[in-house]
């Protein structure tokens, strides 16, 4: 079984050695601070290890802010991966999570995501409490700030434009917070990354145009990954580099909470290179979080090789291809449309995509917005694609990152998706990692070349099936 986030923040011998080690394995997976300084810091902070009695262990970034400390601004706590128990856990606080790192907090405040989750708002923030050590309005005010940082540090947006497109409500919260979690105000964060060489991005003007940098937890397979995004590319909509048979880049748009935008993603050895093209800063936060999740970068490389590699038919297949990932989405109602009209999204995307805004410099060949469910539903599309378009847009069918994965299913079900692209549909939007596609055509061919039988070689895969199977599909392609 998986452990989860809770069960290792609490383990402090096992956090202890970790951070004595300097392991980045465990950056992102709960946050250690110090009582003599007041500050907190990722596990592989390359500071002096303090000793073992003047250290606390907290599971998020806001439970240690909730407790007084500020973040080290040696080791950036916030630029981590994010935990891979967000996708492993199928809880409440987990599904919480995803949505509060999509901005969730920020356009609908706590009454929305109680709503979005099923919850009253007292019974949520109870459960966030105790298993997250901070309330929905703590864990999103530190979304915030890591959001601020970013816009102060990346863009030339003056700090007035930052506080509101970090999602705070005045400049007097903005200024409070950055001087609470990181210790120093706002203007002297843009001066420091200024004198760190940091490039500022263009103003206003169509898109606002950012770059930065998406760290992961390594071992981190990008051309498996990119290569699946790449074979299903809508031309407008996606679009790919390569160089020598390997891709060095992928692009797509991204229908975003507050207007249109555009992804260029290129891998480097130790992080992917993230070139936003954005109508609204607001955007960026959620911009980030959908692209983690479309390459699965807050996974855990290490726990997936060590469960799946104990399997004698698995172990050759792990030991050549590590750190495989399992393909996420940018957006739930896309990715099951497009699964749904299978090659005819192609046309359907030329003849009522809606024209992305121009970045500068532009991002080209991103020039088209996947039709919305309500376009669609009104398109001459087939009938089960329409009644899905048609659910979606009047809101009976809402297939988002919070969902909880058996509600989703049966609510899938229901409306007469059929079980395999049911579970497509969570594996990819949820990220769920122990769904294994048995219909998949590739998988079966995998399991017969290598001799598996998937009913009894899967009760060994879990919690990390999904990545079983996308072994098993490379297996199957090149039998």
């Amino acid at each position: 079984m998986a452990t989860t986030t809770a069960a290792i923040w609490r383990d402090t011998e096992r956090c202890y050695r970790a951070v004595t080690a300097r392991d980045p394995r465990f950056d992102g997976q709960f946050i250690m601070a110090v009582r003599t300084t007041g500050i907190y810091c990722r596990p592989s902070c390359p500071a002096l290890t303090p000793k073992a009695q003047n250290v606390r262990f907290y599971p998020t970034s806001a439970a240690a802010q909730a407790n007084g400390y500020r973040a080290c601004r040696r080791c950036l706590p916030d630029a981590v991966p994010g935990s891979p128990d967000w996708n492993v856990r199928a809880d409440l606080a987990a599904r919480a999570m995803r949505l509060i790192s999509d901005g969730l907090v920020e356009r609908e405040g706590v009454p929305g995501l109680a709503k979005r989750l099923g919850y009253s708002e007292r019974q949520l923030g109870r459960v966030l409490t105790a298993e997250l050590g901070a309330g929905p309005l703590a864990l999103a005010r530190a979304h915030r700030a890591h959001s601020a940082r970013l816009l102060i540090e990346m863009s030339g947006l003056p700090l007035t434009d930052v506080a509101f497109a970090a999602g705070f409500s005045s400049v007097r919260q903005f200024n409070e917070t950055i001087r609470e979690v990181f210790a120093t105000t706002p203007s002297q964060l843009r001066a420091a990354s200024l004198r760190r060489g940091r490039r500022k991005g263009d103003e206003p003007g169509g898109a606002t145009r950012l770059s930065l940098r998406l760290p992961f937890r390594a071992p981190f397979d990008a051309q498996g990954v990119l290569r699946y995004h790449a074979s299903q590319a809508i031309p407008g909509v996606e679009a790919v580099t390569e160089d020598g048979g390997e891709i060095t880049g992928y692009g797509r748009t991204l229908r975003l909470p507050h207007g249109g935008g555009a992804a260029w993603l290129a891998p480097r050895p130790d992080h992917v290179r993230c070139d936003l093209g954005l109508a609204d800063l607001r955007d960026l936060s959620s911009a980030v979080t959908r692209v983690r999740r479309l390459l699965d970068l807050d996974a855990d490389p290490e726990a997936v090789a060590r469960t799946l590699g104990a399997d004698p038919a698995l172990a050759p297949l792990v030991a050549e291809t590590p750190g495989i990932r399992v393909p996420g989405a940018v957006d739930g109602p896309e990715l099951l449309l497009r699964t749904l009209l299978g090659p005819a999204a192609t046309a359907l995307a030329a003849e009522l995509g809606e024209p992305v805004p121009p970045a500068d410099p532009p991002l080209d060949p991103l020039t088209t917005l996947f039709p919305t469910a309500a376009q669609i539903a009104d398109a001459g599309v087939g009938p089960q694609a329409k009644a899905i378009a048609a659910a979606i847009a009047h809101g009976s069918l809402d297939p988002h990152v919070g969902r909880d994965p058996a509600e989703l299913r049966a609510e899938l079900l229901a409306h007469s998706v059929d079980a395999p692209t049911a579970d497509y549909v969570l594996m990819r939007v949820l990220g769920a990692p122990d769904v294994l596609l048995t219909a998949d055509a590739a998988v079966h061919r995998g399991a017969t070349a290598l001799g598996v039988d998937l009913t009894e070689s899967a009760r060994g895969w879990q919690p990390w099936s999904s990545y079983a199977g996308m072994y098993l599909a490379r297996a199957g392609k090149r039998s």
